[in-house]
């Protein structure tokens, strides 16, 4: 072993260890890792941070880039809508069709497209169905993967090993040549983490922090004329949406809020939710809440969200909004009351028992310590500034959905992924391609588009380097070739276990298509030294490769890591039991199919 291969070990091990304990930020302790590289002269400068400007890493962030052009124009939130309905059967439910769903497209796409494609809908789908993130976002990420093993498009890798297969005489791989072994993998994963799930995944909100519970805020919301909600149950809004309604009046009388009460034009709800789901009223059509309704402030000028305080010895203490003439008086509209905890409860109670409605939010008296969530012209708010009425806390980030770019938005993207995959152009340049277009076509705006989770460049960008340092050093190769004297004691299906098991260990450090192609050399080795076929061992590394379910490394998993609020050893502990058993599957399936 030369001293370059024990250096490039070393980092591994320090990788591996700093990964776990997570004392830093996974993406700190990435970065660490390059430094380690380049200040041991393993890899130049240019080869350490040559991963930053990595084709896979572009792609990602363009590709990130556009789902939001699929937020801003209402595309995610449609989709969403109508899966989080699964929501309403339990969580096992809504966790195995959005799987299903996944792993079918990611059999035809690449499982790191469908991914990011499938991110921002499936998170929308679990806030609406009430579903902690951190129980969908895994088994997305992992459906993705599954439904790679299928079919010879579903995964770069496949393409890498298949081209690889070619250029050395083993023949490429056909295009359903997996599907015999890749979709039992599927359907038996599928099942194992649903199965697993409940036991194994934490629940975790995903709020940025937990120790800081969600304001809930009271909110009247109207059923405006031509809604498509009038002459539906109430039950669309409340176990569909996700909204939780305390009361409903119409014509001033109170209606019990019962699932199945029939909604009508002009139908009052009041609304009881944190600041972020009540935002989500404003991109329903056919709601829309009462206070702006009255009262449409600031139209055409720079309108702002913000969130203002009610502090002790305000005027506003002990008056109700109406009786403040607040919308007159500061040109502000009051979309939202959160009350102090400690009359929360007496306030639902007086609602509940008429107030709502006949008086409405309005007319409710403020007390020290209640929030508003007021909107307005910029300069308008600003002169609260002085904390005297009103004390602001922050600004809400909030932009309206442009529902007329809907169809350029989902133009855009599909013709992206068909460029790409019908190899026009490469696949990265085709998403940088799209992403401007959308900017261009006000599908989404600049700032918005820009907003992704930059950790998720880093890490992918610096684990390539460790990647390529894995190859310059020949430490791969090295750990391949510990292989080769198990041949005579385990036999020939010892022997490919051992080799995938190899497979899955080097994807960690190393991309899944590096590892593949740094054992599929040592396989044909060993079958040549055994006189069997190489195909089967080339198979089983190549679907091996795809089962990087351990760690939180693979792009499909660093793009869900952030989101769902995970940690590494959440990885290692729903994603052990699953490899085993798909590595057990493996060993049966691969020799049928492929004799050795």
């Amino acid at each position: 072993m030369t001293l370059s291969i024990g250096i490039v070990l070393a980092v591994l091990a320090v990788a591996v260890v700093l990964f776990a304990l997570e004392r830093i930020p996974l993406e700190v302790s990435a970065l660490t890792v390059v430094a380690l590289l380049a200040v041991t002269r393993v890899l130049t400068p240019e080869q350490a941070f040559a991963g930053f400007a990595n084709e896979t890493v572009i792609l990602i962030f363009t590709l990130l880039s556009m789902t939001q052009g699929l937020v801003s124009t209402g595309v995610v939130q449609a989709i969403g809508q109508r899966m989080s309905g699964a929501g309403r059967f339990g969580p096992t439910v809504f966790v195995g069709a959005m799987m299903v769903v996944v792993a079918a497209l990611s059999s035809l796409v690449s499982n790191t497209v469908t991914t990011a494609a499938f991110l921002p809908v499936v998170i929308g789908a679990a806030d609406r169905a009430k579903l902690a993130r951190s129980r969908v976002l895994m088994p997305l990420a992992y459906a993705s993967m599954l439904g790679g093993t299928i079919f010879l498009i579903g995964t770069s890798t496949n393409l890498v090993v298949s081209a690889m297969m070619a250029r050395t005489g083993l023949g490429a791989i056909g295009f359903t040549e997996l599907a015999p072994v890749g979709l039992p993998l599927a359907v038996v994963g599928i099942a194992l983490v649903l199965l697993l799930a409940p036991f194994l995944l934490p629940e975790r909100s995903g709020e940025e922090d937990e120790a800081m519970p969600a304001r809930e805020y009271l909110a009247e919301v109207a059923v405006v004329a031509g809604s498509p909600f009038a002459g539906r149950r109430l039950e669309e809004l409340t176990h569909g949406l996700g909204f939780r309604v305390l009361a409903v009046t119409r014509g001033g009388a109170a209606l019990e809020a019962s699932p199945e009460l029939v909604l009508a034009e002009g139908d009052a709800l009041l609304l009881e939710e944190d600041r972020l789901d009540l935002l989500r009223v404003k991109d329903l059509r056919g709601l829309e809440m009462r206070a702006e309704a009255k009262a449409r402030a600031g139209e055409g000028e720079d309108v702002v969200l913000m969130e203002a305080a009610v502090p002790v010895g305000s005027s506003l203490v002990g008056r109700s909004l109406k009786e403040a003439f607040f919308a007159e008086h500061f040109g502000l509209v009051a979309l939202a009351i959160a009350r102090r905890p400690a009359i929360q409860r007496l306030t639902r109670v007086q609602l509940l028992h008429g107030l709502f409605g006949a008086h409405s939010l309005s007319t409710l008296p403020l007390a020290a310590g209640d929030v508003l969530l007021v909107r307005g012209p910029r300069p308008r708010v600003r002169a609260l500034a002085d904390g005297t009425t009103l004390t602001l806390l922050g600004s809400v980030e909030y932009q309206p959905v442009r529902y007329r770019k809907a169809l350029f938005a989902v133009a855009i993207f599909v013709a992206v992924l068909a460029v790409g995959l019908l190899k026009l152009v490469p696949l990265s340049v085709a998403g940088l391609c799209g992403m401007l277009l959308m900017i261009a076509t006000r599908c989404v705006d600049a700032r918005m588009a820009f907003r992704v989770d930059w950790r998720v460049v880093l890490l992918i960008g610096a684990m390539m380097a460790l990647g390529t340092a894995m190859e310059v050093s020949g430490a791969g190769r090295w750990l391949g070739s510990l292989l080769v004297p198990l041949a005579g004691h385990v036999g020939a299906r010892g022997v490919l276990v051992a080799l995938m098991i190899f497979t899955i260990v080097l994807s960690a450090p190393m991309s899944n298509q590096a590892a593949a192609l740094v054992l599929l050399p040592v396989a044909t080795g060993v079958a040549a030294q055994l006189g069997l076929a190489p195909r089967p061992f080339a198979i089983g590394i190549c679907l091996a490769a795809s089962f990087s379910f351990i760690t939180p490394l693979e792009p499909s998993c660093v793009l869900v890591y952030g989101p769902g609020r995970y940690r590494f050893l959440d990885f290692v502990r729903m994603g052990a039991p699953l490899t085993a058993a798909l590595l057990v599957l493996l060993a049966i399936l691969v020799p049928v199919v492929w004799r050795f």
